[in-house]
């Protein structure tokens, strides 16, 4: 089916949904790469006025990559409720907007229609809405996910500490991990990316990161975040994983670029369950994903980069996950070009997964070749705590030695914490509170308080 919209004089014409959905998109540089933007701005304009008027069922009955070809497509049609989308069915996508921002749709309204929701309605929906849209309706709609502590309760913001090194050195990555918790950050988890792929080097992090949590009792999780296969052989070989890591993708054809299927995840979600490592609840998995990874594996079918991105949410859910992260300003500038596009993406990232019900974090990052600065992603840390993100990322001083980017350190969660009054996980501030390294305010101690702590664990790494 062919849409058309004039504006003027001039009458502008989209061979089909896939293409009024890449028109429609703000402007963004992976989508120009892949031939699919909008020309001009009026191009823009006339797409987003014909996709308003584009009824939401339209999206079941019309898959953007066939059916019979894509397993995630499947697995969007096959899990699509149509009780939970009786309540809106007769909405089109600009009705839908209008209807999300309504200060009549709240919390339930919002958890009542997820499941009856598809990742090409939201993403649609997305491109009709300013920044302010995004952050408002994203506020209304928490997602609440359980581990070993309580991840995403409103009014509250948690942060996977990441303290990575470039050799994988055990003693490096236990002092900026101990730099972190002083600092109050880990609440959603402790996560390293490994710099090899070694079985041994990622089960030897494991041992680590564990029995120093089982010494001071922290209520978090860890993960290495090594191939789901790694995982799976290292429960096998008796590891004690907690979280089961994997980045994913919103194709059949991408998702096999990084070497998975649904089938393997599913087999990794069914050997971190027989664990049973949960304490307070059983979400274990944690997913990675970033706009433009489709369009980087050439397994994007002319479907744009924020489309292709949405239903990675829609994978990430059938997992029941833990924590789902951006890592938005990853990927590099040929897919967001500089602050403003890596903004406009994380805003829609983090409102897409929301309302399909992800636990959206976000790792608010550029690489040093991007058109993108601190300036930036402050921004962006700003607006994500006030829309309600789960997690953002602690880094020491931001600078990650070992993946070679710019994210946000231990400090800037202070900030944000502080400037919108947002509170850690409730299990993790009460065990930091005991540990004397925050009051009852969630305010830090001075040092001298932590001495005992420090000395303690210096002692456990052996160092000075």
């Amino acid at each position: 089916m062919s849409y058309t919209e004039s504006i003027g004089s001039r009458t502008y014409r989209f061979a089909d949904l896939k293409t009024l959905l890449a028109k429609s998109s703000p402007q963004r540089s992976g989508d120009q790469l892949a031939g699919i933007a909008a020309a001009s701005e009026e191009e823009r304009v006339a797409a987003k006025m014909a996709l308003a008027q584009v009824p939401l069922r339209t999206f079941l009955n019309d898959p953007l990559i066939p059916y019979e070809s894509d397993e995630v497509t499947r697995l969007i049609i096959d899990d699509h409720s149509p009780q939970a989308f009786a309540e809106i069915s007769h909405l089109t996508v600009g009705d839908f907007r209008n209807w999300l921002l309504s200060t009549a749709t709240d919390t339930d309204a919002l958890t009542r229609i997820t499941q009856g929701l598809t990742a090409e309605m939201v993403a649609a929906v997305s491109k009709l809405m300013r920044n302010q849209d995004l952050i408002a309706a994203s506020r209304k709609r928490p997602v609440i996910t359980r581990f070993r502590n309580t991840v995403g309760l409103p009014g509250r913001m948690s942060v996977r500490l990441q303290p990575n090194h470039p050799t994988d050195d055990v003693k490096g990555i236990a002092a900026s991990m101990l730099d972190g918790l002083m600092y109050g950050c880990g609440d959603a988890l402790i996560g390293i990316n490994p710099a090899s792929d070694n079985l041994a080097a990622i089960t030897k992090l494991l041992l680590m990161i564990d029995d120093f949590r089982q010494r001071y009792q922290v209520p978090t999780q860890s993960c290495v975040l090594t191939h789901v296969t790694s995982t799976i052989a290292a429960i096998e070989k008796g590891a004690p994983v907690d979280l089961v890591f994997q980045s994913i993708a919103g194709t059949e054809k991408a998702n096999a670029s990084f070497g998975i299927s649904l089938a393997l995840l599913q087999e990794a979600y069914d050997a971190g369950l027989s664990l049973k490592r949960g304490t307070v609840g059983s979400n274990l998995m944690y997913f990675e994903t970033g706009q433009g990874s489709a369009l980087s594996a050439d397994a994007h079918f002319g479907v744009d980069q924020q489309t292709c991105e949405a239903r990675a949410y829609a994978v990430a859910r059938k997992f029941k996950p833990f924590l789902v992260n951006t890592v938005v300003g990853f990927i590099g500038p040929e897919y967001l070009y500089d602050g403003k596009q890596i903004t406009r993406a994380g805003l829609e990232d983090h409102f897409c997964g929301k309302l399909l019900g992800v636990p959206m974090g976000c790792d608010i990052c550029y690489t040093n070749h991007a058109e993108a600065d601190q300036d930036d992603m402050d921004n962006l840390l700003t607006l994500l705590g006030v829309a309600g993100i789960n997690f953002i990322m602690g880094v020491p001083g931001a600078d990650d030695v070992m993946l070679n980017y710019q994210s946000t350190s231990f400090h800037d969660a202070l900030y944000v914490r502080d400037v919108l009054g947002l509170r850690r996980a409730p299990e993790f501030e009460e065990w930091l509170e005991s540990m004397q390294i925050i009051d009852e305010r969630g305010a830090l101690i001075g040092a001298s308080a932590r001495q005992p702590l420090l000395e303690g664990a210096r002692d456990w790494m052996g160092i000075a």
